[in-house]
């Protein structure tokens, strides 16, 4: 009995953690005035639309309290499995690098 305990306390927090990353990946989007939804249809082209990012979106469409920087936001994504993302947010980096100049 405690086992189940322990995978329901590991799967809770790994659920925890990834809406984190999420609420990161929103904010690093509002702090560059991009979206999230977009760039997630992008890397995720054959999936269905995440129901946790838009629940998050729409949560926290106006927050912009945090500056998420670049390095750090992909960082996250690869930590969490996300290559494709991160590789499309590698590439808006780029793009608004380019942008800048």
């Amino acid at each position: 009995m405690k086992f189940e305990n322990i995978d329901e306390r590991v799967i809770q927090k790994y659920q925890e953690d990834e809406t984190l990353m999420i609420r990161l990946f929103v904010q690093w989007c509002n702090n560059h005035k991009l979206d999230a939804q977009t760039l997630y249809k992008t890397a995720y082209p054959h999936q269905q639309q995440n129901e946790r990012l838009k629940e998050i979106v729409e949560a926290d469409a106006s927050v912009d309290e945090l500056f998420i920087d670049n390095e750090t936001m992909l960082d996250v994504l690869q930590l969490f499995g996300n290559e494709d993302l991160a590789f499309v947010v590698a590439d808006e980096i780029a793009r608004l690098s380019t942008r800048k100049n």
